[in-house]
């Protein structure tokens, strides 16, 4: 194997910058200057400077481990680096490139709504991310299907699609927001070679079209439509910069494939190559120059301000994802099912626990306690569970949503407006049940009102503190572990089993911060007014109860609400 010289020699010419088809570059210029990133204490990127020019389609490459999704994370804005800068137009790398258009970023998963027909999916993803004033969202998702090959297959869900098709809608959500700069991560991984041709080529006409390009891969046929690759050596540093076909002569290799073998060795390492004709990246011992000093600060400026005009507000994205959220579970039969279907079974349990006419006193208070504990605790399960595999597995969705402006309060605003209408329906139907079958007592139309209305109250709560942990956790496992440890408590500590006046001190203070006690106070009440109705005045007042469950409810959502935007904005585990 030769052993890469440790000069630069020969300059290899650069290919020029591609233009739009209306003859004007219209991408934005990205540079990284001087970046670094470490992980612990292992540095996974080491003083990285290049370029990409508008327009251009650029590889990086590498052996595994050398840094590339890393990269591309800094250099789209996903992650901030340790060390050094990476702008666009001269500016910080944000929501929008210099011109004030979109950046776009595809990850290598294919991160769409499944359950949902393609055409469906791009039209709520082009009314989230074009505001009122941007064109009539129909014609433009019908024109990017058409552009990308898939409009034939804009009535088939998402899932039935091949994995390229998938690929190109995951392309297709980004293409709606008119990016300028568009970055992609493994975009051919696991396709076929007719299918990563297709792609490549549909990203070689989009740079020829003017959009600025940037891709990982470990292929070399992915490589050869490029413009320029920047190959990284194992230690995270930039071993070549230039145009593919240079790359093995440099490396004094006859082909790109045995470029990776040079790379993972100890002397892989050499100085990057600037091919003449290559705009050089700016020094990284210069400071960023200011931004009313740069014309195309002065274009981002203005772009951003419109971009910011256009923006959808956070009512029509709490909207928009509500009827986006209500048609995903109407075409998911499976999950609809087990919503409706852990209810009832539940409600058929309490039917089977207690006998008829409990609550006119053949077991006495009791009894009547017992219904209202275990009535109560129903309520909060089933709150609970509806919460709980809501957010986790929409991770990677809400981060690429995030990124293009949805905000954390609207979808979790839009998740409980979706379920408490459920939940409404599930309780009144197992409170129609339990009375049907004399498990409860004959309460008259206000009691039941009241009965029902603390319940769904407690539901709420339950389903943000749901919600706060689906938002919490990685997997999905993780999320049902935290099933027993959330309701273990609210059973042992709500004054059920032992009276809260018996309780330790601290099992007197943690009781205080438990739906279920206040869930089980109401609920009591309302049951004692309806056996004891001469004397209801003695049952006691269920306000403070409403008060303290909402205060619950308020308490969890607004945590809720700060988990999403902080697991919104991270990039997920590397």
């Amino acid at each position: 194997m030769t052993t890469p010289p440790t000069t630069t020699t020969t300059q290899v010419p650069a290919r020029p910058a591609p233009r739009s088809s209306h003859g004007s570059i219209h991408g934005s210029e990205v540079d990284a200057i001087g970046v670094g990133r470490t992980a612990g204490r292992r540095d996974v990127l080491r003083d990285v400077t290049l370029a990409v020019r508008p327009g251009e389609l650029l590889a990086l490459m590498g052996p595994s481990g050398a840094g590339k999704t890393t990269l591309l994370e800094l250099l789209a804005g996903v992650r901030t680096p340790s060390s050094g800068r990476v702008t666009h137009d001269g500016l910080p790398v944000g929501g929008a490139d210099g011109s004030g258009r979109a950046v776009g970023y595809v990850p290598q998963d294919d991160i769409v709504h499944a359950d949902l027909p393609l055409r469906r999916t791009l039209r709520y993803a082009a009314r989230l991310r074009r505001g009122p004033g941007s064109p009539a969202p129909d014609p433009l998702v019908d024109a990017v299907l058409d552009d990308l090959g898939l409009a034939h297959r804009g009535d088939v869900p998402v899932k039935r699609l091949s994995g390229g098709q998938r690929k190109r809608a995951s392309i297709a959500v980004e293409l709606l927001a008119g990016p300028g700069t568009l970055f992609l991560d493994e975009p051919t991984s696991g396709l076929d070679p007719a299918t990563s041709a297709d792609v490549l080529r549909l990203l070689r006409r989009l740079a020829d079209d003017g959009t600025t390009v940037v891709l990982t891969t470990h292929s070399t046929a992915d490589a050869e439509l490029c413009d320029t690759v920047v190959l990284l050596d194992r230690a995270g540093r930039v071993a070549f910069t230039g145009p593919p076909d240079a790359a093995a002569g440099w490396f004094g290799v006859t082909g790109l494939a045995e470029v990776f073998a040079v790379l993972a060795s100890d002397t892989g390492s050499a100085p990057p190559v600037q091919p003449a004709g290559q705009r050089a990246a700016p020094d990284p011992t210069e400071p960023a120059a200011p931004p009313a000093a740069s014309p195309a600060a002065a274009g981002r400026q203005g772009g951003s301000a419109a971009r910011a005009r256009r923006r959808t507000s956070g009512a029509r994205q709490a909207l928009l994802l509500t009827r986006r959220n209500a048609e995903t579970l109407v075409r998911s039969p499976l999950t609809l099912a087990v919503l409706v279907g852990s209810p009832v079974l539940v409600t058929v349990m309490l039917a089977m626990l207690f006998r008829p006419a409990v609550g006119a006193g053949v077991r006495g208070e009791e009894g009547l306690a017992q219904v209202a504990f275990w009535t109560a605790f129903s309520g909060f399960f089933f709150g609970l569970t509806y919460g709980l595999l809501q957010i986790v597995p929409e991770l990677a969705i809400l981060r690429r949503e995030h990124r293009a402006g949805v905000g954390a309060g609207p979808y979790v605003v839009a998740k409980m407006l979706v379920l408490l209408p459920v939940l409404a329906l599930v309780t009144a139907v197992m409170l129609g049940v339990l009375r049907g079958l004399d498990r409860i007592p004959a309460a008259g139309a206000p009691g039941y009102a009241s009965l029902f209305g603390v319940l769904l109250v407690e539901e709420a709560a339950a389903l943000a503190l749901g919600l706060l942990a689906s938002a919490s956790v990685s997997t999905a496992s993780q999320a049902a572990l935290a099933l027993p440890m959330l309701c273990f408590p609210q059973v042992l500590f709500a004054g059920g089993v032992v009276p809260t006046d018996d309780m330790a001190v601290s099992g007197r203070l943690l009781s205080r911060l438990l739906a279920n006690r206040y869930g089980f106070e109401a609920v009591g009440i309302d049951l004692r007014r309806a056996v004891h109705a001469e004397d209801a005045g003695a049952a006691g007042s269920v306000g403070g109860s409403w008060a303290a469950l909402f205060a619950l409810t308020v308490a969890a959502s607004l945590a809720t609400v700060a988990v999403v935007r902080r697991r919104a904005t991270s990039p997920g585990r590397r």
